[in-house]
């Protein structure tokens, strides 16, 4: 696909009546005086407070903005992925529509990414987060740690969604769950360079926040899906055979010390419970075995199925010789334009 525009700033919104007018304006200011090819698509989860009501006048107001409006509430990141597939630019740049993100960040975010050989993340970092301590910063602390710790991508804001994306970090991720946070991981586990910029963050002037406690163990258990699929999509035989490998053997060693025990020192085998755990262990490693090459038939299954490929190229240079040589013999006479024989010399008369 052509990109025609610099940049997409896409904007998941649910019952935001009151913020959409003011963001829109200060990202009308911050597209105008930087002279950016820009588009801003609100993707419309499902408000049911009026918002829809607007988007008409918005749309004749700024003719940069597009409206994606969904047939329900499907959640921010179903609503994240419908502007990323929407989305037209070459960076990418998500954001929330309350007002907390602050839109003069943007010409930041992009400058960060051009330093150096470019960056293909550049994640916003709330330093001076304008929430409340108890249900929203510390609970955000503790799983930006755990995520930091199982991912080994050092960022301290995952949860901000001020984001600045090269469009081809983006290409084939596919998101579900709560798993828009992790893009940043996604392009370090692929070998993309990620980095993070201080970002201002304003407190809610509007409604109240979508999220509380209970986010923070979907968030968690988003996380092992992700280590899951990075780390043994490819090789699931290792995530269940090894463990199955281990308890095996240890059950069969614990059956081997149970039967020295009964035939040297008499142990009465009904009465130990260590006679259980070791068939229990022989059986369930038995079953991760199993289970980890059914696993492996469903990956097999799943790229060739697909023609998806196990790897992604950064870039391919050379072969202008063979390109060169191509092109000669484009060049020369093919079989539908045979060459023409020069005629048989005339037949000399007798002396």
């Amino acid at each position: 696909m052509s990109v025609d525009l610099e940049l997409s700033i896409i904007i998941p919104a649910y019952n935001e009546v009151d913020s959409l007018p003011l963001l829109c304006e200060e990202i009308h200011r911050v597209i105008t005086e930087n002279n950016y090819r820009a588009e801003a698509v609100v993707v419309d989860d499902g408000s049911k407070d009026g918002t829809r009501k607007i988007y008409p006048e918005l749309c004749d107001r700024y003719p940069w903005l597009r409206v994606i409006m969904l047939k329900k509430n499907f959640g921010q990141t179903s609503a994240m992925m419908a502007g990323i597939r929407a989305a037209k630019g070459e960076v990418l740049i998500p954001m929330d529509a309350d007002l907390q993100n602050d839109p003069a960040d943007i010409p930041r975010l992009l400058e960060k990414m051009g330093q150096g050989d470019g960056y293909q993340v550049v994640s916003g970092w709330r330093k001076n987060r304008q929430d409340k301590a108890l249900t929203r910063k510390l609970p955000s602390w503790v799983a930006n740690k755990l995520i930091a710790w199982i991912s080994g991508v050092k960022i301290h804001d995952l949860g901000c969604t001020l984001k600045a994306y090269h469009r081809d970090t983006l290409e084939d991720v596919v998101l579900y769950g709560e798993m828009h946070r992790f893009i940043p991981i996604y392009a370090a586990w692929a070998g993309g360079d990620v980095s993070e910029i201080e970002v201002n963050h304003r407190a809610r002037r509007f409604g109240v926040s979508k999220y509380g406690l209970s986010r923070t163990l979907k968030v968690v258990l988003d996380l092992l899906t992700v280590k899951f699929l990075t780390g043994y999509a490819q090789k699931p035989i290792h995530f269940f055979g090894i463990p199955g490998i281990l308890m095996s053997l240890s059950g069969v060693g614990l059956a081997f010390f149970l039967s020295i025990r009964k035939l040297f020192y008499g142990l009465e085998l009904a009465k130990s419970p260590m006679l259980l755990l070791s068939i229990l262990l022989i059986l369930l490693g038995f079953m991760m075995v199993m289970l980890g090459l059914l696993a492996e038939v469903m990956v097999r299954t799943y790229h060739e199925s697909q023609g998806k490929f196990t790897y992604r190229i950064a870039q391919e240079i050379g072969g202008a010789a063979i390109t060169e040589a191509a092109s000669t013999l484009t060049d020369s006479p093919t079989d539908s334009e045979p060459t023409k024989k020069a005629p048989p010399p005339a037949p000399q008369p007798p002396p």
